[in-house]
């Protein structure tokens, strides 16, 4: 009967300890971003954006949407766009909507021609990229 026991209790160790290491390898960890580099990228592209300048807030919204691209490659999503990688991410952004809308300028911003961003535009494009970062651990 002791060496039953003895078995027994060797087992239920046995599955615990994987228990915690399948728990451990399958927990949502934030990637090892340079949270520096990305605040520091990200404060240079909110400076640059000049209530004076209307060419300023078209080029803060291209900048903001490479640099959230940017940490979407680095965390390892995969799609040959930043519109495929974002889909990846469903659920996991707290201004999802967000991010969508500034992407969608960011594209009307490159294809076409006669679309010029407004400055209140970046201003909700960089507010909804800067949450995405820090949903993302990047700033």
């Amino acid at each position: 009967m002791n060496g039953t026991l003895v078995a027994l209790l060797i087992a239920i160790l046995i599955v615990g300890i994987l228990a915690f290491v399948a728990i451990t390898l399958t927990q949502n960890r934030k990637h090892g971003f340079n949270r520096e580099d990305y605040q520091a990228e990200f404060l240079s592209i909110q400076t640059s954006l000049k209530k004076e300048s209307p060419d300023s807030a078209s080029m803060v919204i291209v900048k903001a949407d490479k640099l959230l691209d940017q940490a979407l490659i680095e965390i390892g999503l995969s799609g040959k766009t930043m519109g495929e990688r974002l889909k990846k991410l469903h659920g996991r952004l707290s201004d999802e909507n967000g991010v969508w809308a500034a992407h969608k300028m960011r594209n009307r911003i490159a294809h076409e021609t006669n679309y010029a961003a407004s400055y209140e535009d970046a201003k909700y494009a960089l507010s909804a990229y800067k949450t995405a970062l820090k949903d993302l651990g990047a700033i």
